[in-house]
C-alpha cells in the first residue's frame, strides 16, 4: 500500500509543548514535572521531510484574510495555524511541525493528502488539456462516470457531474420535484446539506441557516439513537414522518433526503432499519428517496461502500462530493435512467463539472480505494479506534457517547451522563489541548461538543493509539 512507504522511524520535527496555548485556566495554569514530560505523547514516526518554507508568516495572511476575504469566514483555534504543506494522514505548518490530521480538510481527504497516484494524473493531464465543457467530447469524464456508476447498486447508472456537495444536493431536489411534479421535501432535523440559498432550507442547523424563505421544506424529528426522543425505536421516528405527511403536506411530496451518518450535526447514526421503513412510506406518497454520501461515500464506514448500504436500502438518487476528488472541487450525482429523464426536457449544462483535470483525478480516486483497499483497512482501524475510544470511556465521565463507523467516528462530551448537558467549555479547551499535542480533529453538533474524528483512510492503528492516548491525557488534566 502506498501509505506504507512513508511509514518509517524518523526525527520528529517538534514536540509538542506542555501549557503553551492559554486557552484556560485549567491548561494555563499547569507546571509539568519531568515525569508529566515523560508522559506526554509523541506523534507515531513519518518518513517525509517537509520542504522549507520561506511564505507569509501566519499573522500576516490573517491580516490580508480580515481585510480582503468575507466576514463570515470562520477558522479553528485562537491562534490559526498557517498549514503549508501535507503528506498522506499529515500536515505541516510554516515552521515544519507535523499534525496528525484527523479531520481530513472535512472529510474530504480520502486517499492522503499529495497521494502520488492521484497528483500523478492530475498533473499528467493538467499537461495535456486543463479544460473543455461537455459540448465536446473527452474521455476522462466518461471514463470517470463508467467507473463510478460501476460502483452503484440496482439502477442506479446515470452520473451527473458537478463541483461541489451543495451543487449535488441542489441538482438532486431539482430532479426529485421534476420528476414527482411536488414540491415538498422531507429532510431531517440536525442535518447539513449545503449552504446555497436552496439547500440551507434543506439544512437544519440554525448555526448555518439564514433568515431567507426556505421554501417547500419540512424537517422531521431526527432519529438520533443517544439524544433522540424515541431513543433507536425507528419504528416510532418513521411513523413521524408518516404523520408529517399525512398531517402537514397535501399527501404528496417531491421526496425525502437524508445523510446515513449525519456529519456536520455530530456524527449521528441513524437508528438501525429507519430508512428502510421511510423509504417505503416517501414512494408510497409519490415522492423520491435521495441519500447524501458527501461525507459518508467511498468506503469511509469501513462496513460498507456506501453509507445507504449499512440501512439495507437503494435510493433513487445519490450525491456525493469531498472524498470522491481528494480534495480536488468535484461531485456528482448518480440517479436511474427514468429520472434522469425529466432534466431532458431542458438544458441543463455545468461549465466546470467533469472538466478532464477533476474527471482524471476523480477516476485515479476510485482506483487507489481499490487497489489500496481502503475500505477494508478503515474497517480494521475504525474497529480499533472505536474500542479504544469506548475504553477510554469508561475512564473519563466527560464522554456521553462514541459512535461512528469505520473511519467516521464521534466522540460527545458532556458535564453530566444522566441530562447529557453539552461540554461546550470543556470541548474548547481539549480542542485547543489536542492542538498543541499535534492533533487536528473536527467539531460538530449543534453545541459543538462532539469531537469528529474523520481522517484520510491512509491513517493506521498507530495513529489512533496517539490520537486516544492524546485524550486519555488531555482529559485527565482537566
Amino acid at each position: 500500500m502506498a501509505f506504507q512507504l512513508f511509514r518509517v522511524v524518523v526525527r520528529d520535527l517538534a514536540k509538542p509543548k506542555i501549557g503553551c496555548a492559554r486557552v484556560s485556566s485549567s491548561f494555563s495554569t499547569l507546571q509539568p514535572n519531568a515525569s508529566d514530560e515523560a508522559d506526554v505523547p509523541s506523534l507515531p514516526p513519518f518518513n517525509y521531510e517537509p520542504r522549507p518554507y520561506n511564505g507569509p508568516r501566519a499573522d500576516e495572511i490573517f491580516e490580508k484574510r480580515k481585510k480582503f476575504l468575507g466576514p463570515s469566514l470562520f477558522h479553528f483555534y485562537q491562534k490559526p495555524i498557517n498549514i503549508v504543506e501535507g503528506k498522506m494522514q499529515y500536515l505541516f505548518d510554516e515552521d515544519g511541525r507535523r499534525y496528525l490530521d484527523a479531520f481530513a480538510g472535512i472529510v474530504t481527504v480520502s486517499c492522503g493528502h499529495c497521494h502520488p497516484v492521484v497528483l500523478k494524473a492530475i498533473t499528467e493531464q493538467s499537461q495535456l488539456l486543463q479544460h473543455a465543457t461537455t459540448i465536446y467530447l473527452h474521455h476522462a469524464i466518461a471514463d470517470f462516470a463508467e467507473a463510478l456508476a460501476s460502483k452503484m447498486p440496482g439502477n442506479l447508472k446515470v452520473v451527473y457531474v458537478v463541483n461541489s456537495g451543495t451543487e449535488a444536493n441542489e441538482l438532486a431536489m431539482l430532479m426529485a420535484r421534476l420528476y414527482s411534479d411536488s414540491l415538498g421535501m422531507i429532510a431531517l432535523r440536525n442535518a447539513y446539506h449545503g449552504g446555497s440559498s436552496n439547500t440551507i432550507g434543506l439544512t437544519a442547523l440554525n448555526t448555518w441557516k439564514y433568515p431567507i424563505p426556505q421554501g417547500e421544506i419540512h424537517h422531521v424529528v431526527n432519529p438520533d439513537p443517544y439524544r433522540g426522543i424515541f431513543g433507536a425505536d425507528a419504528k416510532c421516528y418513521a411513523k413521524d414522518v408518516q404523520d408529517h405527511i399525512d398531517y402537514g403536506t397535501s399527501g404528496k411530496i417531491a421526496g425525502y433526503i437524508s445523510e446515513t451518518i449525519q456529519g456536520v450535526g455530530g456524527t449521528i447514526e441513524l437508528a438501525p432499519g429507519y430508512l428502510k421503513m421511510v423509504y417505503d412510506i416517501v414512494r408510497k406518497a409519490g415522492g423520491v428517496c435521495i441519500a447524501d454520501e458527501v461525507q459518508t461515500g467511498f468506503g469511509r464506514t469501513g462496513s460498507h461502500y456506501w453509507g445507504f448500504e449499512t440501512q439495507g436500502v437503494i435510493p433513487d438518487i445519490v450525491t456525493m462530493a469531498k472524498g470522491i476528488g481528494n480534495g480536488l472541487p468535484l461531485g456528482a450525482v448518480v440517479t436511474t435512467p427514468e429520472i434522469a429523464s425529466v432534466l431532458a426536457q431542458k438544458i441543463l449544462f455545468n461549465t466546470y463539472g467533469g472538466n478532464p483535470v477533476c474527471s482524471a483525478g476523480g477516476l485515479a480516486v476510485l482506483k487507489v480505494i481499490d487497489e489500496e483497499k481502503r475500505q477494508s483497512h478503515s474497517a480494521d482501524v475504525g474497529s480499533h479506534l472505536l474500542a479504544r475510544l469506548r475504553d477510554l470511556q469508561q475512564q473519563h465521565d466527560i464522554i456521553g457517547d462514541i459512535r461512528g463507523r469505520g473511519l467516521m467516528v464521534g466522540v460527545e462530551l458532556v458535564t453530566d451522563r444522566t441530562e447529557k448537558t453539552p461540554a461546550k467549555a470543556e470541548t474548547a479547551v481539549l480542542f485547543e489541548k489536542l492542538r498543541e499535542l499535534g492533533i487536528l480533529v473536527g467539531k460538530g453538533g449543534l453545541h459543538g461538543n462532539v469531537f469528529r474524528i474523520k481522517p484520510p483512510m491512509c491513517f493506521n492503528k498507530d495513529d489512533a493509539d496517539f490520537l486516544v492516548d492524546a485524550l486519555d491525557y488531555s482529559m485527565s488534566k482537566l
